[in-house]
């Protein structure tokens, strides 16, 4: 049987099949599709593109051409992939929100912001730009390699010259096969500086370079922060930049604002993004928005949200931030192909590569130059002979027209070059040469000659020039910035998100806590019921109450000596009348602890102390800094002894002046400085001599111009003006300051007031009633003060001063019946 020659078998192991196969694949993606080029910055698709359109000359200055011509001519010729890959890429060449500096002269739809496709090739026309044309110059002087197309039929490019970095300018984007390049673009002028830099300094550092490219800039504007990572990725190739929309505030003439956006993030699908807000809004993640529109037209976008009546439009600005692709980071990852291997490269990294290519570019094509004219003049010295003999030379032409070449070199000693030159002239021509125009051109030329040949000796010669041409396209179309940086460093926190309007926080018998909004309660006449302020279960009821803002700390001192501190905004905000969150889910006290006072602390703790109070009389001066580090585990305020318990304390200055109430209606008032300053673990000095059955119930920091307003637990109050209350040594037995009795009950609260402030009264019940404090009498420290609230069954358990600002102005008060 006779065996077929072709009939052959090879044993392969397919692992070794499979691995090999999968290599080659994954670099025929990663260098012939995905990834760009460090010297151009373009993808081969983009590369033919351009090459396509130089080729057909498709130019600025011409005429626009169908698209289908460009890329038939492509597929045809150079890029035998789908059409639609092609056309898409050409597209992206042509958007001005995709590209920052565009490569295609589109003519017709090429797509929109909002998502729109671009119209079929058919209807759409295109040619090159002018910065196309300059990633393009001198191709023609053999300043780049060429290779064989797919099917060896002609020639193309491997690289183009790129007048300027357009790697850097443009940026790019690629997923390849388990890599890809996030490149974004910059600013022309910047990086050209940078580039210039590298040339008048070899040893620039990555910071020298980063002093001219500040970062991104991006098509779409906008605006960017986070220098840190954006550094990091100019180091080491990799980091990333968190963009943001640009957006203005704008208030309107019914009290209502409207927020104007008119720069969004590069590459956010500017429909899609007006789509997420408003499902945010149905969602209620983002709350008081009343309308949103889209009024972007061809000279630039504009989205308008207005915002309710007294909303914040800052903190609602900071929540579409976070929520929303007002917002977005952009990764960086500086992949490029470099001598056909895929390399993360640091800023310094990349235009030391560029450089080297424009040095290769300038260096070719002064060789070229310098070839054509030692070519030319070679020709011309050879004419000038002629002329010099120029009877002869016509003599032996017409002599004898076939040897005439060789008789012509024989009898003058010229080149076959030069000889064919003469001979290529019609006599006629030869006669008519005009030897001083020769002259002329000949000495011209060995003037080029020799700078080309000086260009080639002299690297600092030809680094010169490629700063001087590279400086010619800044000159031509360098641009402003658009995209703006911010010197912000961190994202959104939690807190710029909140508005900080005045809240009241209450804290019950048995630790319920919630934020209520102060105007929520309404100023009510003195005498009145009240409005209830919780729900709570039989036996609890509303026993602490602080006046103050969401951004404030609060911080929470308890019975046993500990604080805690949390920001007001993290405690859950809740209705009226709804009982809160138990204190146990915000801070970790234990289960006999019980919180005895809170304060807020707003701003810089620096030269403030913390000044506290026991229920036995002692008190203690400690340097509000040794707080600083107070986080949700606690830290100990003050040592106390078994019987006693934290009562009260207040933030002073170092030189204020203390009051100090008993439950029995004793006050005694005395300088700070008495209060030796000592730190976290002390006892403290004792402030007042107090009898055995009673106990101190208040401690205020002096105020000029207010009264001490007094409240009992039956109601029953007073104002004293402060000046009745003279200065004493710390530690004696106080003066009367209220006159005690059962109808009244004995004191509840002493708290400084103002003329225009307001109170807050909390009674046993969860009952609260919100009043002006120039309705309550002003009278002498030994009265018993007048009705402030009918108590009823229940004791008044706590009262809080509100300030007197504007938010209070104008509020309705409410008249009630005795």
């Amino acid at each position: 049987m006779e065996t077929n020659q072709f009939d052959k078998t090879i044993d392969i192991d397919i692992k070794d099949e499979m691995e090999k196969s999968y290599i080659d694949y994954s670099m025929s993606v990663i260098v012939g599709r995905a990834l760009p080029d460090v010297r151009d910055g373009l993808k081969p698709v983009h590369r033919r593109i351009l090459f396509s359109m130089s080729e057909q000359g498709l130019t600025p200055e011409k005429p626009y051409r169908k698209s289908a011509t460009v890329v038939g001519d492509v597929l045809g010729k150079y890029h035998p992939h789908g059409d639609s890959a092609v056309y898409e890429a050409m597209v992206k060449m042509a958007q001005k929100f995709s590209i920052r500096y565009p490569l295609v002269d589109g003519q017709g739809n090429f797509g929109s912001i909002d998502g729109d496709s671009a119209a079929a090739m058919r209807y759409t026309e295109a040619k090159m730009t002018k910065m196309a044309v300059e990633m393009l110059k001198d191709l023609d002087k053999d300043t780049v390699d060429f290779m064989p197309n797919f099917d060896e039929r002609i020639k193309e490019p491997r690289v183009l010259p790129s007048r300027y970095p357009n790697l850097l300018v443009n940026g790019s984007n690629g997923i390849a096969v388990g890599m890809a390049t996030s490149i974004p673009p910059h600013n022309l002028s910047e990086v050209i500086d940078a580039v210039v830099e590298l040339i008048d300094n070899e040893d620039a550092s990555v910071e020298d370079l980063m002093k001219h490219v500040k970062g991104p800039d991006f098509p779409t504007g906008a605006m960017i922060y986070g220098k840190t990572l954006m550094n990091q990725a100019y180091r080491t190739g990799r980091g990333k930049v968190t963009q943001r929309a640009k957006a203005e505030i704008e208030e309107m003439s019914n009290g209502k604002s409207q927020i104007i956006v008119t720069e969004i993030p590069y590459q956010v699908n500017k429909s899609k993004l007006v789509e997420k807000i408003a499902d945010l809004v149905k969602e209620k993640r983002v709350e008081g928005i009343t309308d949103l529109r889209d009024e972007s037209n061809r000279k630039g976008i504009r989205i308008v949200i207005e915002t309710k009546k007294d909303v914040n439009a800052h903190v609602l600005l900071n929540n579409l931030y976070k929520y929303s692709q007002l917002q977005q980071t952009y990764s960086i990852i500086m992949l490029a192909i470099v001598d056909g291997e895929p390399k993360v490269l640091s800023l310094d990294q990349m235009l030391r590569h560029y450089l080297d290519h424009q040095e290769e570019v300038v260096t070719r094509r002064t060789k070229f130059e310098l070839n054509k004219a030692l070519n030319r003049a070679h020709i011309i010295e050879g004419l000038l002979i002629a002329i010099d003999n120029i009877d002869e030379v016509i003599a032996i032409i017409r002599s004898a027209y076939e040897d005439a070449q060789e008789r012509l070199i024989k009898r003058f000693e010229l080149t076959e070059i030069q000889a064919q030159a003469i001979m290529d002239m019609r006599l006629r021509r030869l006669q008519g040469l005009e030897k001083e125009k020769l002259e002329e051109e000949f000495k011209v030329l060995n003037e080029r000659i020799t700078y080309f040949k000086g260009v080639l000796a002299d690297r600092n010669l030809l680094l010169g020039i490629v700063k001087t041409e590279i400086l010619e396209v800044k000159e031509k179309y360098g641009d402003a910035r658009r995209t703006e940086i911010l010197d912000q460093e961190d994202d959104i926190e939690d807190i710029d998100m909140i508005d900080d309007e005045e809240v009241a926080i209450t804290l019950t018998h048995f630790g319920y806590v919630k934020r209520v909004p102060v105007d929520t309660y309404k100023s009510q006449k003195r005498g009145g019921k009240g409005i209830a302020s919780m729900t709570t279960r039989e036996e609890d009821f509303a026993e602490k109450m602080l006046v103050t803002s969401n951004h404030a700390k609060i911080v929470f001192l308890t019975n046993m000596g500990r604080m805690y501190r949390i920001p007001a905004y993290k405690i859950p905000q809740s209705s009226r009348t709804a009982k809160g969150t138990n204190i146990v889910n915000l801070i970790p006290i234990e289960k006999d602890e019980k919180i005895n006072s809170i304060i807020a602390v707003k701003g810089s703790a620096d030269n403030e102390n913390l000044v506290m109070c026991t229920k036995n009389g002692i008190i203690k001066k400690t340097e509000l800094a040794l707080f600083r580090k107070s986080q949700r585990n606690g830290l100990i305020a003050i040592t106390l002894k078994e019987d006693d318990e934290l009562i009260s304390a207040r933030i002073t200055k170092g030189d204020e002046r203390i009051i100090v109430t008993t439950r029995e209606g004793k006050a005694i008032a005395f300088e700070e400085s008495q209060i030796r300053q000592t730190g976290r673990n002390t006892m403290g000095v004792k402030a007042m001599n107090i009898s055995k059955t009673d106990n101190i119930i208040s401690m205020e920091v002096v105020e000029e111009d207010k009264c001490l307003l007094v409240i009992t637990e039956n109601g029953y109050g007073k104002r004293t003006g402060i000046e009745e209350y003279k200065i004493q040594t710390r530690g004696g037995k106080g003066v009367k300051t209220y006159n005690v009795s059962s109808q009244t009950g004995q004191i509840s609260g002493a708290r400084l007031v103002g003329e225009e402030d307001q109170i807050m009264i909390i009674n046993s019940d969860g009952t609260m009633i919100r009043m002006e404090v120039k309705q309550i009498p002003k009278l002498s420290r030994v009265t018993k003060g007048v009705k402030l609230m009918k108590s009823l069954d229940s004791k008044i358990v706590s009262f809080e001063r509100i300030e007197a600002s504007e938010e209070l102005e104008g509020i309705e008060i409410e008249e009630t019946q005795e």
